[in-house]
């Protein structure tokens, strides 16, 4: 029993006291059965883009635990404190520069293309990943970046406006024929 939900004791009750969510009422749609969903750009998912102070943050992060690693690593060994300072230095700038590096490749890097690895939590990294992604299947399929819509709103929305908003002239154009 959790959140005093269910039955105090289901003894004498005859039921276990496990509690199931009704699933009898579900809400329809509003289109109805079979009707495909809205194009409306307002009701369109979110793309949110990764932010890349935080990506920037846990590539120095990682950065970081390699030197404190190999910091403890010679403080074990009881190397003096000035060559670990220097050799920790050493680390941290072929680390940096190769981070760097990384980031000036086109294609973004050696990283996985398909996120696989991630945990949940790594949210930016995952949409990272899935930019990357669905860059690779634009390049794949020959679309233009010009062909994907900055506003969300699907090509087939547009379509679709476009053409009521021809069918509003021609009405006009009738009625002042008519007139």
């Amino acid at each position: 029993m959790s959140s005093n939900v269910g039955l105090s004791t289901p003894r004498g009750s005859g039921t276990s006291g496990y509690v199931q969510r009704n699933l009898s009422l579900l809400k329809p749609r509003a289109a109805g059965v079979g009707v495909p969903y809205s194009l409306d750009a307002s009701k369109a998912p979110k793309v949110r883009k990764p932010d890349q102070e935080i990506l920037n943050h846990d590539r120095l992060r990682d950065i970081e635990v390699k030197v404190l690693e190999l910091r403890e690593k010679l403080e074990d060994e009881e190397v003096d404190d000035e060559t670990i300072d220097e050799q920790c230095d050493q680390l941290r700038g072929k680390l940096t520069k190769d981070m760097e590096r990384e980031r000036q490749r086109p294609s973004g890097g050696p990283r996985r293309v398909d996120g696989k690895g991630l945990k949940s939590y790594q949210v930016h990294e995952l949409a990272e990943a899935k930019e990357r992604e669905s860059d690779r299947l634009r390049r794949a399929l020959g679309l233009k970046q010009s062909e994907i819509p900055e506003d969300g709103e699907h090509p087939m929305a547009r379509q679709e406006k476009r053409r009521r908003e021809r069918e509003i002239v021609q009405e006009k154009d009738g009625a002042a024929e008519g007139a």
